[in-house]
């Protein structure tokens, strides 16, 4: 039990030696990835159309 205790007293010295990014640097980074997997989805859907209209025209 001991060294369990020495694991989260390590783990928390740690944590405080963390840099934390600021609120700002939080949402820049969350709109980055909703627009470019926004962007990665109208891709994808238009090329499955794309390939599905092919394939109709074949068989």
């Amino acid at each position: 039990m001991k060294k369990f205790f020495q694991f989260c007293k390590e783990c928390v010295a740690e944590l405080k030696k963390v840099t934390w990014p600021t609120r700002n640097e939080v949402l820049s980074s969350v709109k980055v990835v909703f627009f470019s997997t926004l962007v990665v989805a109208v891709i994808l859907g238009l090329l499955d159309w794309l390939f599905t209209q092919g394939l109709r025209l074949v068989f």
